[in-house]
This record gives structure tokens, sequence and C-alpha cells, in this order.
């Protein structure tokens, strides 16, 4: 089939080509060098001889997407931001297992490649792979005419880390006593845009509509980009003072904040989410009115202020949240663990396969 007939079906190679030229400067700028092969080729080339300095070394994987947010950023015509979602996505993911993140790739797919619009979401998605130290090593972009409309796009990408297989965190590390710290989210990061479009829909609201509730344009702000985490925690995780006492992570991603740390803690031992010791942002609330709903009810869909948890040993707390705040991530302590015998009624126990811990959220939110 010769290109013209190509054209003729509604894909643009030629758009495509102008499309991988504007964006070669960001992804170059995320190589260091263990990328080799330059750019452009059929595969990412990614050096890993390193690895013979690890005893037991374990690589780490991660996909994932950024759901409905992008049905946003298409409605407002701003496509800068949803790059750094994807990769707070995908790499936050990696970091729990206490892994330091590789590299990634990343596929778009459109009704219709707009060089510029492709452009900006992967100088997004290189930016914030820069941020985390991720080489952006190869990606792939596909326009599909009559299955999305010209206007339409979605984002995946995934990664790859590597740990040493005796400092993996995870629940069979958390011990009774244990602390739980809170890391404050940036926003509604990528989950829960469906039910925040509903909520608009029935309200009638636009998203370029200007709202002093939410305090500016209602796209805008709900585009606030995904806070990234995988930096400051690998400073961390990597600081002799502080070497061991992190015991697990926890992502607060789809299914929210008690599904989520039930995940990271062994069976038997349960939390109790304390909610007055943050005030979730506005955002959330505003939200939450025009549902006509409490914040309470939304417990298992938006992460209302709490991005990620962290399990750490109970005398480094302090020093903990100290690095954090250090590295731009306000932090808090939000609970306890135990194993002591107690009645689980109303705690969420597990979630996703995972039989692990228990986690219900008591108290009220601070105002």
């Amino acid at each position: 089939m010769s290109n013209a007939s190509y054209a003729a079906a509604g894909v643009d190679t030629t758009a495509g080509d102008l499309a991988v030229s504007l964006m070669k400067e960001a992804v170059s700028n995320t190589h260091g060098p263990e990328v080799l092969g330059g750019f452009g080729g059929f595969a990412g080339l990614y050096d890993v001889s390193f690895l013979t300095g690890y005893t037991r070394p374990l690589l780490a994987t991660s996909t994932d997407g950024v759901g409905t947010k992008v049905a946003i950023a298409q409605a407002i015509d701003k496509h800068d931001t949803i790059g750094q979602d994807l990769v707070g996505m995908v790499v936050d993911d990696i970091i729990v297992v206490g892994a330091r993140p590789l590299f990634m790739t990343d596929y778009i797919a459109c009704g219709k490649v707009v060089p510029e619009r492709i452009a900006d979401i992967v100088a997004g998605i290189a930016r914030a792979c820069a941020a985390t130290g991720t080489a952006l090593v190869g990606g792939e972009t596909a326009e599909h005419p009559g299955l999305l409309g010209v206007d339409d796009y979605d984002v995946a990408g995934a990664a790859t880390g590597v740990v040493e297989a005796d400092q993996v965190l995870g629940a069979e590390k958390v011990r009774h006593g244990d602390v739980v710290v809170a890391l404050a989210s940036s926003g509604l990061h990528s989950n829960g845009y469906s039910l925040v479009r509903h909520v608009l829909a029935n309200r009638g609201i636009g998203y370029t509509d200007t709202s002093a509730d939410f305090g500016g344009v209602v796209g805008e702000v709900l585009l606030e980009p995904t806070r990234l985490y995988t930096g400051p925690l690998l400073g961390v995780i990597s600081d002799p003072e502080l070497a061991g006492v992190v015991h697990s992570l926890s992502h607060v991603t789809g299914g929210g904040i008690a599904a989520n740390l039930a995940r990271v803690l062994p069976l038997g031992a349960w939390v109790e989410v304390d909610r007055s010791t943050w005030s979730p942002s506005p955002v959330f609330r505003v939200l939450s009115e025009l549902a006509g709903s409490s914040l309470e009810s939304a417990e298992g869909t938006w992460n209302l202020g709490v991005g990620m948890f962290a399990v750490v040993a109970a005398e480094s707390a302090s020093s903990v949240i100290a690095r954090l705040a250090t590295e731009g991530v306000p932090a808090w302590v939000a609970g306890r663990v135990s194993t002591a015998r107690h009645d689980l009624a109303g705690f969420e126990q597990g979630a996703k396969g995972v039989n692990g811990g228990a986690v219900r959220l008591v108290g009220g939110y601070a105002l």
C-alpha cells in the first residue's frame, strides 16, 4: 500500500515523523551513558553491566496509564502536564519495593497525530523521567483513525528498576509499633477522574469555566500534575543514617487510602489512620460538596491529600519526616501498626488479591 493511500485512510506518517523530531531533544536529555544506540531505534538499549556490583539484583517493573484525566487535558487543549502524571503512576510504583528506576518506555494512541501536541505530552514525560533519574529509552505513537476522534488520545507507559534482594521493601519487614507516615499529595493525582467528570457534568460545570470555589479555571486546577515521590524516597532509603528504617511503602492510587495501605501490611497487622492529622485540600472539599456527599465516602476513590504512605521504625519517624521536608514533601505521622488481637469489624482487609493487613480511618478531618 502506498503512503498516499495510507494518508487517505487517515494515517499521516509525515506528521508522525515531525512529532518525533520535535520530541527528540527532550527525550535525549534523559539519557545518560547507560543508554546506547541513540534516538529512534526499533528498541532501546540500556547498559546494565553495573549490576555485577550487586550481590543479587532483582528487576522491578510496572506499567500504567493516567485514566480519564486525559479527557480534561483534551477538553482545554493543555497537554504539557499529563506526561508527569504518567511517570508518577508508573515509576512511583517501582519505588514502593525500594527499587531505583532505570528506564521507561511510553505509548501514545491518538485519532490524529498533531505533532506539537504529541511533543508536549512527551516533553512532560521526559521532564518527569529526568526528575526521577529514569531514562526514557523508547516509545511509540500510533494513529488510530476511526477508532479515536481526531482530538482523542490515550497514554501508557512501562518502567524497569533494580533493587538488591535483601533491600526489598514489603509487608514482611513491618513490625508491631512501626509508625505510618503519610506523604502529601499534590491533588487528585491520576485516580477517580471518572467520578470527577460525572460530578461536574451533573452540575453543568465546564472545564473552561472559572470558579472561585476551585480557585481558577476548573480544568487547569484538575490537571495539577501528580507529585513525584521517587527522588525524595530514594534520598531517604539511601541515607546511611536512615538505612533500614523504611519497612514498606504504599502508593495511594486506585482503591483509595485504606485498601492500598492494607496491601503492604502483614497478615494480622492493623492500623487506624487518624483523619485529624491532615486537612484534605480544597479541590476534594469542593468536589464532595458538588456531589452532595462526604469526604469519607470518597476515601475509596480519591487520595484526599495522601499520595504515599511509608511504614517506618518508630524511633526514626521524625528523621524520615524531616528528610522528606528538605525534599519538598510534607509528611506527618498518621497512625501506628499493631499486631495485638483486635476486633477488625469495619476495617479494610487486603486488596487486589493481597491477603494483607487491615486498615480503617478514624476521627474527623482537620479543618
